[in-house]
């Protein structure tokens, strides 16, 4: 993308909807997204953040008056500048508290959008991070209301579950112009954030509505960071900001947003979904859709219903490209027919093959196999209207060379000339040569003796008128050539059932291959699920004791700050 689209937009009665170009946009990527939202106060400076994230100067738009700019939330896909294979999307939301606006629910609705759909959370403000600042952060303390992780318990506040999928936070402080100090001493930007975000003790109502948006954000975002900027470059010239040289902008000011940025290419993670599951582009859009609807509808966005609904979505594609994966395939080979029944069976096997691998590396939480059984039966299905196929065009072949193979003899039957002493004779070797060609060209079509049969019954009839008029047999030789003709008939019926039966046991032995690779599919699918089981709760372990060791480090450094102190 060379400029950012609008993803969410509001109608003329107030509700959000998506845009289905971005939709479009995003359906066709393919690679995991990392996706980075920021949002704030209107008018502090947001849209610069995300131009740099993106690598240009302009992009978002930047206002230079007290109206909002941004409208809705806004998305731009770049490749990621660090990480392989990977897209980095960057969304920009509306500017909250808007004079224009008016409407707490819509800021809401935007702010819990941006915390669901993204894998890092940037929270611009100015000043400072004091109380009023934190207060402006109200919408922390609505997301128990507004979103939901399990569908089970209506009612049951399920918000401890929250951290496991809420995005790395971080708050962004502009315009700071305080020593980053602490009770006289030098403190980081991150000391200086949890200095800010230190609960009162006490549990009256004051002190309660202090500790309340704190708390939220202590409990909902445990990663977090903080970066302060100073003023970027003199009151005058902030609203030609994207325009202005490098060397016109505090140095200061640019080696911060260098940091920042450095930092969020490097720490923001690949979205995901609960269990672990990839968000790609495709898979974005889908849930900003499904999110955005949910909204729209009155109701509270569920994590648990966006994972089944995303499966069913993803899995309905799944199915369906696998199945045209083996079905373009098929429709290649079809061009081909006819075909020996082993050619085909063979290409339908490897087709199989790729198209459930197809099918596996899309697919996401067929945890009853019912898509996967769904694929295969299909195939099933689709391989019996191929051979039924490939038979038809064996059998129009088999066909249109007896007929050519044939003329001459029907010519010679127009003109009577079997009716003459001997022609029987003659009639029986034109017969044989014909048959002799015929086999000899369709040695492995799947139709040959059935065609055959029906040729030779046909014949059969006129034979017996020939042999009758042939005044130069006998009675008795008559008799004997009659008895080698019924003979010669029934041996044709015996190769023609017996070539019916190999091909029936050639399609049993297919569908007892196509079961139990079925089988091995779904116990491939089903180790692959306890592997990604293991994995995450690996993972899930790990975080909680980096947690931990972040917490002891804390808790060890006030203790000898502590004791630093007394004496």
């Amino acid at each position: 993308m060379d400029k950012p689209v609008c993803i969410i937009d509001t109608t003329s009665d107030g509700k959000l909807c998506v845009q289905q170009s971005a939709l479009q946009i995003l359906q066709k990527i393919e690679q995991p997204v990392v996706v980075v939202a920021v949002v704030g106060l209107y008018r502090t400076g947001k849209s610069y953040l995300m131009n740099r994230l993106a690598g240009k100067q302009t992009g978002f738009a930047l206002g230079s008056t007290i109206e909002s700019k941004t409208k809705g939330i806004w998305m731009w896909c770049v490749p990621h500048p660090t990480k392989k294979e990977t897209t980095l999307v960057l969304l920009e939301t509306e500017g909250l508290g808007d004079v224009d606006k008016g409407d707490s629910k819509h800021d809401t609705n935007i702010f819990c959008l941006a915390v669901l759909l993204s894998s890092t959370l940037v929270y611009n403000s100015r000043g400072t991070i004091d109380n009023r600042a934190i207060e402006e952060l109200q919408y922390v303390t609505e997301l128990i209301e507004c979103i939901k992780v399990k569908s089970s318990g209506e009612d049951a506040d399920d918000s401890s579950e929250f951290v496991k999928f809420f995005p790395r936070f971080i708050w962004a402080v502009r315009d700071f112009t305080l020593e980053l100090k602490i009770d006289g001493k030098d403190a980081t930007e991150n000391e200086y954030l949890e200095f800010a975000l230190k609960l009162k003790p006490g549990t009256s109502k004051k002190v309660m509505e202090h500790n309340l948006p704190r708390e939220c954000i202590q409990k909902f975002f445990p990663s977090r960071t903080c970066f302060t900027f100073p003023f970027p470059t003199a009151p005058e010239k902030v609203s030609r900001l994207e325009s202005l040289n490098p060397s016109d902008l505090d140095t200061k000011f640019l080696e911060v947003t260098d940091c920042f940025c450095k930092f969020v290419f490097k720490d923001s993670q690949v979205k995901t979904l609960k269990d672990g599951y990839t968000v790609t582009g495709r898979v974005l859009g889908n849930l900003a859709k499904m999110y955005v609807d949910t909204i729209s509808s009155g109701a509270v966005p569920c994590l648990e219903n966006a994972v089944i609904a995303m499966a069913m979505i993803e899995n309905e594609a799944a199915v369906k490209e696998g199945l045209e994966v083996y079905k373009s395939g098929m429709e290649k080979l079809k061009t081909s027919f006819p075909l020996e029944l082993k050619d085909v069976s063979t290409e339908h096997q490897n087709l199989s093959k790729m198209t459930t691998e197809t099918f596996m590396k899309r697919s996401f939480r067929d945890t009853d196999g019912k898509f996967l059984k769904s694929l295969e039966e299909t195939i099933k299905n689709l391989f019996d209207e191929y051979l039924s196929h490939n038979e038809q065009a064996s059998k129009r072949r088999c066909e249109n060379l007896l007929s050519s193979l044939s003329e001459t003899m029907t010519e010679k039957l127009k003109q009577g000339f079997y009716t003459t002493p001997g022609g029987y004779d003659i009639f029986c070797k034109d017969l044989e040569d014909i048959v002799e060609k015929y086999k000899r060209q369709t040695n492995k079509d799947v139709k040959a003796e059935e065609v055959l049969k029906k040729f030779m019954k046909q014949k059969f009839v006129d034979s017996e008128a020939i042999l009758q008029a042939d005044k130069k047999l006998t009675e008795k030789e008559k008799m004997i050539k009659e008895q080698e003709k019924e003979a010669a008939l029934l041996n044709q019926k015996i190769k023609a059932k017996e070539e019916e039966q190999r091909q029936l046991e050639n399609k049993m032995e297919e569908f007892k291959r196509q079961s139990a690779e079925a089988e091995r599919n779904r116990a491939k699918e089903f180790a692959a699920m306890i592997e990604n089981s293991n994995r995450r709760h690996e993972e899930s372990v790990a975080m909680i004791m980096q947690q931990h060791r972040e917490q002891m480090k804390a808790i060890q450094k006030k203790k000898t700050n502590a004791r630093s102190g007394s004496r």
